[in-house]
């Protein structure tokens, strides 16, 4: 998009906001509804649109994507009036006879940039949460899933005032034409190495960010699990959208004493799933474009393949593989791998495995497979990462009842529900008092007065 017209967009939506329209509670409540029955009413649209993206079997794309935001928007519908009450809080002493309370407010004018992995969800989701806490909001949608990102455009540029919601499609020199304008809060998902460039563009202006990144989040396995249903559990969250989430256990620390049978387990898992060729399922998605195929290609020769391993570039095709004897320091282990590769790391002792994780970056999140109780305190008080999963996978992801973010570089700041609304507010300081009389306490002279102060505060 030209520079000319991005400046409009913003200068248009800094005057609709200033106008105090978004204010208004009923007026968001009027705009989540007309969402959500778009959505609802083209969820066809969408699925077919995220399918020419990343070849998304169309049950992934409904549950990941547009249920998802669905529930977002009804929660947000149900919650809304309770989030936007001033809050009474309590008055210390020496404020006294003055009231106090806290008030939600909206930003401004915000701006949502989106990935590519889960195109809608994650440009949607944050909309709820931004238009719930009455901002207005420009979403930049990723270049590289253009049919979902036409399909958003289309739909909010037909059904909502683009004063209020404006969708900004185009390739990095949009995204930089847009950082350089002052926004008053700025939502990124994506990778660490542009969220860098994001936070220093947003320096400029002193702009809040909140930066949803990902990591190598560990998958730990002990020895006193199912072993059956914990590998269909890490194989179902792994290989779910060919392995590109953020939040997919990149690689399996397990009991060395379980380990074949592990393996074993998870090769059954891959082959009832997805059948003996994963190349015919309709049920397994492609990688995004060629480039990340190619740097996947790289990791697949750095262990032994327990399964998969088959590839084939013109479909930008690679079937859920797994690896064992992999080397810790090889570079499957270094980088975060966001596609369907899972090496296995043996462990000989719990603590380790605690260790292994405690001696990377913080991640995303911590998968634990044990029915150890002992194991799993151990594992939530050694341990630092966005969220912690005990005996699943990726399941946190999905509730707005639970805030989601990560911690160091696994990102900053929090998303959905409540949280994605304190998110796009400012939490405002109100003391009120009275002028029907005044305490000559605070006044000098001082004389006589320091006790009477001591006794107060």
């Amino acid at each position: 998009m030209e520079p000319h017209m991005i400046s409009r967009i913003v200068r248009s939506q800094r005057e609709f906001y200033c106008s105090g329209i978004t204010r208004n509670v009923e007026y968001r409540r009027k705009q989540l509804k007309k969402l959500r029955d778009l959505i609802a009413g083209e969820d066809g649209l969408i699925v077919e649109a995220l399918k020419k993206d990343l070849a998304k079997p169309a049950l992934e794309a409904y549950a990941a994507e547009i249920s998802l935001v669905l529930g977002e928007l009804e929660y947000a519908l149900k919650k809304l009036e309770s989030w936007t009450r001033p809050r009474k809080v309590r008055s210390q002493l020496a404020l006294l006879p003055s009231s106090s309370s806290v008030v939600p407010e909206p930003l401004g004018v915000v701006l949502i940039i989106a990935p590519w992995n889960y195109p809608f969800q994650l440009a949607i989701a944050p909309l709820i949460s931004a238009v719930a806490a009455g901002n207005c909001a420009i979403v930049k949608p990723s270049e590289l899933s253009p049919h979902t990102a036409e399909v958003m455009e289309e739909l909010i540029t037909r059904h909502m005032d683009p004063r209020h919601l404006s969708v900004v499609n185009g390739g990095p020199d949009t995204a930089r034409e847009l950082l350089d304008h002052r926004f008053d809060h700025i939502f990124f998902t994506g990778s660490s190495r542009v969220a860098r460039m994001v936070m220093e563009s947003a320096s400029r202006h002193l702009t809040p960010v909140t930066l949803e990144l990902g990591g190598k989040s560990p998958c730990i396995v002990d020895r006193d699990v199912n072993i059956e249903y914990a590998a269909r559990r890490v194989v179902w969250g792994k290989f779910f959208n060919a392995g590109q989430s953020c939040v997919a256990p990149d690689y399996v620390l397990v009991d060395e004493r379980i380990r074949d049978e592990f393996a074993d387990a998870v090769k059954r898992a891959v082959v009832r799933f997805y059948g003996q060729d994963p190349r015919k399922s309709p049920y397994y998605a492609r990688i995004v474009n060629r480039s990340h195929f190619d740097r996947l290609m790289g990791y697949l020769d750095q262990g032994d393949t327990v399964v998969g391993g088959q590839a084939l570039a013109q479909e930008l095709f690679i079937a859920p593989t797994v690896l064992d004897a992999v080397d810790p320091e090889a570079p499957v282990m270094q980088e975060e791998i966001f596609g369907p590769v899972l090496p296995l790391i043996p462990f000989s002792s719990f603590p380790e495995a605690i260790a292994f994780v405690n001696s990377r970056p913080k991640p995303l999140a911590i998968y634990l497979f044990t029915t150890d109780r002992v194991k799993q305190e151990l594992a939530k008080n050694e341990t630092s990462s966005g969220s912690f999963c005990i005996n699943d996978v990726l399941v946190q992801f999905f509730s707005h009842h639970l805030p989601f973010g990560g911690v160091g570089e696994s990102g900053m700041g929090r998303c959905h529900g409540k949280a994605g609304f304190d998110t796009f507010s400012h939490t405002r300081s109100m003391v009120q008092n009275t002028l029907a009389f005044d305490i000559p306490l605070r006044y000098a002279p001082y004389r006589f007065k320091l006790p009477l102060v001591k006794w107060f505060l």
